[in-house]
């Protein structure tokens, strides 16, 4: 192994207890940094940073090591909106698991097509292991 899979798999090691478990199908809300710019400077300190949540069903994740990526979708004003973040960046401050859902495909792509209930996830029942 070279030098940069060993540092690759350290941060792994790392990100992987800040991380929830969770797969498509499932609801969750991230929380992401966003950086106030008040005009008359852009420091970025604790006072000009704010956090911004976005709750949504997670229609896809791409596991590619420090390159994962997961898609999130919601509908906000009768308009669908969709983002695709990367999970080990540093403007994601936390993801949290509101519901798990029940689906047999790992990309929901097909989501973006309905509308109504006929969008709705059946969810998953709780056993001991998804507690």
């Amino acid at each position: 192994m070279n030098l940069l899979d060993k540092y690759n798999q350290k941060q792994l090691e790392k990100i992987s207890k800040i991380l929830p478990q969770f797969r498509a199908g499932d609801t969750i809300r991230v929380h992401t940094v966003v950086p106030r710019l008040d005009g008359k400077s852009a420091k970025k300190t604790d006072s000009s940073m704010r956090i911004q949540m976005f709750e949504g069903l997670c229609i896809a994740r791409n596991n590619r090591g420090l390159a994962s990526t997961c898609t999130v979708r919601k509908i906000s004003h009768d308009e669908g909106v969709e983002k695709v973040l990367s999970l080990n960046s540093y403007l994601v401050d936390k993801i949290e698991v509101i519901r798990r859902g029940k689906v047999r495909r790992a990309k929901l792509y097909y989501i973006r097509k309905l509308r109504g209930k006929a969008m709705r996830v059946v969810e998953l029942k709780k056993t001991k292991e998804n507690q």
